[in-house]
């Protein structure tokens, strides 16, 4: 019980992006996040305001997952920003390019460390994405720029998948299903 209200206190403090407060987050914090079981879909961006394709992308990974605000998807940008970017530059940056969403910067140094908490994968290049269905525990990792048709397709994947096997479950464990 105690996890989970840190957990949501840390959500409503780090999220206050649309005033462009940005919070400063330990990897265990953001592990604390990503290993919710709140039936989410988590989409969770490494970037940095000096990395061009990162910016790049940016725009179309707010837009579309604001489409998709209805299936419980949550788009997370995690700030890998030098420290004396932060906060000033990266809210200044955030509130220039109109970042209207959920901004953390990352308060790491290590990328031994916490590049394999993120995903084993991950080599350290920016941008990336973690794609985390919350209900299954099921993760997709992105190195690189995604299009917005990348993204989206990426996205829609997770999320069909997360719907179909919701169903799959209820059709075999629910007796009426069966007998349809």
């Amino acid at each position: 019980m105690k996890k989970g209200i840190l957990i949501a206190g840390l959500f409503i403090i780090g999220f206050k992006a649309n005033c462009q407060d940005i919070a400063k987050w330990k990897m265990t914090e953001l592990e604390s996040y990503m290993s919710q079981k709140t039936g989410d879909i988590l989409v969770i961006n490494f970037w940095a305001t000096f990395c061009k394709p990162c910016v790049a992308e940016i725009p179309s990974f707010i837009k579309i997952t604001d489409k998709y605000k209805n299936d419980q998807v949550k788009l997370l940008l995690v700030s890998l920003d030098l420290p004396s970017y932060y906060p000033a530059k990266i809210a200044s940056f955030a509130k220039k390019h109109q970042y209207k969403t959920n901004i953390v910067w990352l308060n790491e140094t290590d990328a031994d460390y916490f590049c394999p908490m993120a995903d084993t994968s991950w080599s350290g290049s920016i941008p990336a994405t973690l794609m985390i269905n919350t209900k299954t525990g099921s993760r997709k990792f992105f190195e690189g720029e995604m299009s917005a048709s990348q993204f989206e397709e990426a996205l829609k994947k997770v999320i069909t998948n997360s719907n179909s096997s919701a169903f799959v479950k209820d059709f075999l464990f629910d007796p009426v299903a069966k007998s349809k």
